[in-house]
């Protein structure tokens, strides 16, 4: 839903309506908090949804636990998305840059504290992966707020970002579904890799492949990003 913002924040800073971008990214942040309420809520009866699918029990169970952790993430992941538009709109790929290289340097041996030396393990890494998210949601807030090259673009919630919600949602719903129906035909490989008969198995390796081969997808994702 936040590919709405490239559209809105591009054609706002386009024509110089410096303001207009603000209320965008706010407008964004609202409606993708909101949309992350009944996500949430389908995330901790997560269990229940795989077991009906014909998935094992105890995987269900673990996902399940491990959804529910990732529920806070779930929301600093929709005001990060907003706040990496808001940047892309105006060309600032540094600020971007610069807060991804900081919080992976604070997500990786965080994950390595929390996975193996706290014995948290899968939860462990959910949490790591919270507190990451929140950790570059933060810096690129104070960059926002405190930083002279956003001072044109800076405005404060009134009631001009709850009128423009309706705008935001006719180009947010329609990119929101081009999003899932390409990447939902990956998971969905994940998910009926759990019907086969060693499902704990190959559940792991599909896994293991479509994140390798999401590592690479993002190299080139990344460049026409800041292009």
């Amino acid at each position: 839903m936040a590919g709405a913002l490239e559209t809105l924040g591009g054609q706002a800073y386009g024509a110089e309506q410096y303001q207009k971008l603000g209320t965008y990214t706010y407008c964004s942040i609202l409606s993708l908090i909101t949309i992350c309420l009944p996500v949430s809520l389908f995330w901790i009866f997560m269990d229940e949804f795989l077991i009906f699918m014909g998935q094992d029990p105890q995987i269900s169970h673990v996902a399940s636990i491990y959804s529910i952790w990732l529920i806070p993430a779930l929301f600093a992941d929709a005001i990060l998305q907003s706040l990496v538009r808001y940047f892309q709109s105006q060309s600032q790929i540094l600020p971007l840059f610069l807060s991804s290289c900081a919080t992976i340097c604070f997500h990786v041996p965080l994950c390595w504290v929390l996975v193996h030396k706290t014995n948290l393990g899968y939860v462990g890494a959910a949490l790591a992966i919270t507190l990451a998210l929140w950790f570059n949601v933060i810096v690129l807030g104070f960059y926002m707020r405190w930083s002279a090259s956003c001072e044109s673009t800076r405005t404060v919630i009134v009631g001009d970002v709850f009128a423009s919600i309706k705008e935001f949602l006719s180009f947010a719903l329609p990119s929101a579904v081009m999003c899932c129906l390409e990447w939902w035909s990956f998971e969905l490989l994940v998910l009926l890799s759990g019907l086969l008969p060693d499902s704990e198995l190959e559940t792991s390796v599909l896994s293991i492949c479509l994140s390798t081969t999401s590592l690479h997808y993002f190299v080139p994702y990344g460049v026409g990003a800041a292009a």
